[in-house]
């Protein structure tokens, strides 16, 4: 293996290239979760080069070996297609769409701890999934804006069924009301039926949280990618003209009720975008991402793309949290 860093990247991701053709990710990671788990922390993010990967099945094996198997999307917040047992892929948002940087379900109150992408398909142009070092973004947060989030939380109302947004039915993977009552009953999520088949659900929590292996207080939540202001232009202008704020499909708060700041989030956004990498994608890389050090995004492409993805390792960010907040 030889073990280097992509141009003007840094040591972020740590690039480990395979040195022999044809030589099988599945079974070189086999016996090596401890070793990627500790260099995942070490870096953030690491690529996997080089490797033989034969498509969805033997890309569930290489998640297996890597991390000990993949999670179930549950509570979900983007189209996705599944394509193996939890292997699924990449958010299915229009070709030419942006995606912003954000950590992965980092709105949940159980979040998974490592994200494997594999690039089965590269895009023919563009395509790319940039990624961010966390560490960076919270050193670079506005000590004032940090306390503040610090201090309240953040609170996050998301609405289903009203024709925007994922289904609850989707969201939940189930058609059923009393499973969904019992999932966010078990995990301390307020919920409210309304008219229509329509549900409003209402969590809070953490702004930041320790880092479950190494300790550090990182910036951890969806308070930037989940408000209306992020949206590209000409989706925030029919989401609003569509609906109140309060019915929005998703919207956060600060953990009291109160609105956050439009300069805070601009703010925010821009530390996120200042802080991403971006490398184009090779026919069978795989990146194994800690989710807590690491955020990602999508940029727009040309041409068929197949991103697959898998989630691994859970934990709860209210068992992590940094701060008081609002938690309840």
């Amino acid at each position: 293996m030889s073990f280097s860093s992509l141009p003007d990247c840094g040591a972020f991701p740590l690039v480990i290239a395979a040195q022999v053709g044809g030589l099988a990710l599945s079974a070189w990671a086999a016996g090596r979760r401890a070793e990627l788990e500790e260099l995942a922390t070490r870096h953030g993010a690491v690529l996997l080069r080089g490797f033989a990967v034969a498509g969805a099945s033997d890309f569930e094996r290489c998640v297996e070996g890597m991390s000990g198997g993949a999670l179930e999307y549950r509570f979900r917040a983007s189209p996705r297609t599944e394509v193996g047992r939890h292997v699924y892929t990449a958010t299915d948002y229009p070709a030419d769409q942006v995606i912003f940087p954000h950590n992965e379900h980092s709105y949940s109150p159980v979040c998974p701890q490592y994200l494997i992408f594999y690039a089965e398909t590269p895009a023919g142009e563009g395509g790319e999934t940039p990624i961010g070092d966390n560490r960076e973004i919270t050193q670079r947060i506005d000590p004032a804006v940090k306390e503040r989030f610090l201090r309240r939380g953040v609170l996050y109302v998301r609405n289903y069924g009203a024709g925007f947004g994922l289904p609850w039915q989707t969201v939940f993977q189930t058609s059923d009301r009393a499973e969904v009552e019992r999932y966010c009953a078990s995990l301390g999520i307020d919920f409210e039926w309304k008219s229509n088949g329509r549900l409003c659900t209402r969590q809070i929590g953490p702004a930041m949280i320790r880092h479950p292996r190494s300790g550090e207080d990182i910036w951890f939540n969806h308070a930037t990618f989940f408000h209306v202001t992020t949206l590209p232009a000409p989706l925030r202008q029919a989401l609003l003209a569509e609906f109140g704020e309060e019915d929005l499909p998703p919207q956060p708060y600060y953990g009291d009720g109160a609105p956050m700041e439009a300069a805070t989030l601009e703010h925010l956004r821009a530390l996120y975008r200042q802080a991403l990498r971006a490398f184009a994608w090779r026919t069978n890389d795989v990146l194994l991402v800690d989710n807590v050090l690491t955020v990602h995004g999508r940029n727009p492409y040309s041409g068929f793309r197949r991103i697959l993805v898998a989630m691994a390792q859970t934990f709860q960010p209210k068992d992590l949290a940094v701060g008081a907040g609002e938690l309840r």
